[in-house]
């Protein structure tokens, strides 16, 4: 098997080539979601990524359902809304890297690659000769990013690591749910997997800076990224507060440490959440509520003053939250510049008329299931606008493609489907 590298962009769309990452080629051998978010983000970027799945089963996402997206012609079930929810715009190529010519093949593709992601267990991919310094040495620019729940080092480096545990061990279970003298008080899970999201959002980041840094002539490296590293970077004030107090955070249900009001408060028919950030909103809140007094009393003039007194102040606006209803909050808090409104589930979410207005739900053609929906990357750029791209593969739906790039013949890719290997 002879490899002769074709460019990045080779063969690609010009809505693609237009990208910012358009020049770029990753191979993605990250499964589940904290890789694939950051591959996601490549390849909405414009990045050409190349994701290895296991031939007959790929990514566990596949199938961790339902809902399952049904097949336009038999209306069987397909692939799970998981896996789409974080594979869009990518290459399948399923090839089995536990037999020596998958091995191969994903180091051929390794060679001609920008950039290579994985999360498997620290040195799990040691064995096949995909492990990072493996590939150094037949592509010292490599980029290569390891995903992992505690990262490379330390004592808990040969465990594995969940968003869930990490949520708990990162400290963000201890202040999140509803106080523990409340019914229902106790620690809660956020209700998105805030741990992975985290972990591929850094990863991002720190693949686009080492980039930078190989193309200003310093060559490849690797990046070290662990799930706990990034709950626990992420905790912002409640760490600091703890850092700086000795204090232990407490779980606060809606609540915030250093700002009030900053909650969900009862309207109605329903609940309210009131964003006040500053003095002059409050001031205007109470204004706009035909009690301006209350803006000016010593117990609340300040934002500090609010978060010390913060049961008298919930027991002045309390009564006042419920007098009105969730519309005429709504309008009332417009009018008055001040942050507010309800609590909006999922399918009011993509009823918005702001969300409708961006644009946040698109649909993409797919060869399976028709036309498949997804939620537009949130980044916008002016010069180099980030349109859908292609819908999230099938297994193995670009094996063949990808794999002539690398030199494998019609006649090889027959023998080596024969074998299993594909």
């Amino acid at each position: 098997m002879t490899f002769h590298s074709e460019p990045a962009g080779a063969g690609r769309t010009e809505t693609t080539m237009n990208k910012p990452l358009s020049h770029l080629r990753v191979v993605d051998l990250s499964r589940i979601l904290a890789g694939p978010w950051a591959t996601q983000n490549l390849a909405d970027l414009g990045a050409e990524v190349i994701k290895i799945e296991k031939p007959g089963a790929g990514d566990d996402t596949r199938q961790m359902g339902p809902p399952f997206l049904a097949d336009e012609r038999t209306g069987e079930d397909g692939d799970a809304a998981y896996f789409m929810s974080c594979n869009r715009g990518k290459k399948s190529v399923a090839v089995d890297f536990s037999d020596p010519r998958g091995q191969r093949i994903v180091r051929d593709l390794a060679r001609g690659a920008d950039v290579f992601v994985e999360n498997y267990k620290v040195g799990g991919l040691k064995k096949y000769g995909l492990d990072y310094d493996s590939l150094r040495e037949i592509n010292p620019q490599l980029v290569y990013c390891s995903v992992t729940g505690f990262g490379q080092t330390g004592p808990y480096k040969d465990r594995a690591g969940y968003d869930y545990l990490i949520q708990g061990m990162g400290g963000l279970m201890s202040v999140t749910g509803e106080r523990d003298d409340l019914p229902g008080g106790g620690p809660q899970r956020a209700g998105v997997a805030v741990a992975d999201l985290l972990a591929g959002m850094y990863a991002t980041t720190a693949i686009l800076a080492a980039v930078q840094h190989r193309d200003r002539g310093h060559g490849g490296q690797h990046i070290d990224i662990s799930l706990l590293d990034c709950m626990v970077g992420s905790l912002v004030n409640q760490s600091m507060n703890y850092l700086v107090s000795g204090q232990v955070p407490q779980r606060m249900g809606s609540g915030h440490p250093n700002i009030a009001p900053y909650a969900v408060y009862p309207a109605a028919d329903g609940h309210l959440v009131l964003a006040v950030g500053n003095d002059a909103q409050f001031r205007r809140l109470c204004e706009a509520v035909g009690q301006p007094g209350v803006g000016t009393d010593a117990r609340f003039a300040t934002i500090a003053d609010r978060v010390r007194n913060r049961a008298e102040l919930d027991a002045w606006l309390v009564p006042v939250t419920r007098s009105r209803s969730l519309a005429d909050w709504t309008s009332l808090l417009e009018r008055a510049q001040v942050p507010g409104g309800p609590i909006n589930r999922m399918d009011q979410v993509f009823a918005d008329e702001q969300v409708v207005a961006r644009g946040l739900r698109a649909e993409l053609p797919h060869p399976r299931y028709g036309r498949v929906p997804t939620v537009r990357n949130p980044m916008r750029f002016s010069a180099t606008p980030l349109e859908p791209g292609s819908a999230p593969p099938l297994l193995g739906e670009h094996t063949d493609e990808v794999l002539r790039t690398v030199g494998v013949t019609p006649e090889q890719l027959a023998a080596l489907r024969e074998a299993g290997v594909l």
